[in-house]
């Protein structure tokens, strides 16, 4: 353990509930250098759990982007309820991460809630259908592009900042198309969101990731 989270990269294994999104309104701040692919986001919530070597919820959004032939996600907004996965977030890879309050409820379908100082960040309920899921048994690759040294929430990029590439690779037992439904305040940090066309979403069950480099 280094500053109170592992060196990287993180092995983390959980859940996810994924929707993909058109945007149709002003776009998020992006890293240097990065320009949006077809205005595509996405929106998140994970629970990691054991085995993996954090065990935390996230919520985060994000803005699909390129650079030259590099092609991944620019991670704009994102919570989570662990001081060491915001910690080394922040410092191994510039993620601004932010603590918030999470809850999961499972049942026929799945509701998911962030609050922020009592207040909603963003809530959503995902039913999954009925089909079997497809597995993901070989790694897929990813990355995400961020500004280092991150700067402070609401204050312009720092002079020094560089954007950063970072690889993510993952499995998963099972991937299953799903229903969603997602509400955030529009005055909240997800506002950029308001106007957004849901493109589709996933339910992703028994993933291994493997963060960072």
């Amino acid at each position: 353990m280094s500053a109170g989270y592992p060196p990287q990269p993180w092995d983390l294994t959980g859940r996810g509930w994924i929707t993909a999104w058109s945007l149709r309104g002003p776009l998020p701040g992006l890293p240097d250098g990065v320009r949006p692919v077809g205005r595509l986001a996405l929106t998140m919530f994970v629970d990691y759990r054991p085995p993996g070597q954090l065990a935390y919820a996230e919520l985060l959004a994000g803005v699909v982007v390129r650079q030259g032939r590099r092609v991944g996600l620019a991670i704009t907004d994102i919570w989570v309820d662990s001081p060491a996965s915001r910690d080394g977030g922040r410092e191994l890879w510039g993620v601004p991460k932010e603590l918030a309050v999470f809850r999961i409820d499972d049942g026929s379908s799945t509701e998911l809630r962030a609050d922020l100082d009592g207040v909603t960040l963003a809530e959503a309920r995902f039913r999954a259908g009925r089909a079997p899921g497809v597995p993901l048994p070989l790694r897929l690759p990813a990355a995400i592009a961020q500004s280092l040294p991150l700067a402070a929430r609401g204050t312009v990029a720092l002079p020094d900042a560089r954007t950063v590439w970072t690889p993510v690779a993952a499995t998963a037992r099972s991937v299953r198309p799903a229903r969603a439904t997602w509400s955030s305040p529009a005055g909240g940090p997800l506002g950029w969101l308001a106007g957004a066309r849901p493109r589709g979403s996933v339910v992703v069950d028994g993933f291994a990731m493997r963060f960072g480099r």
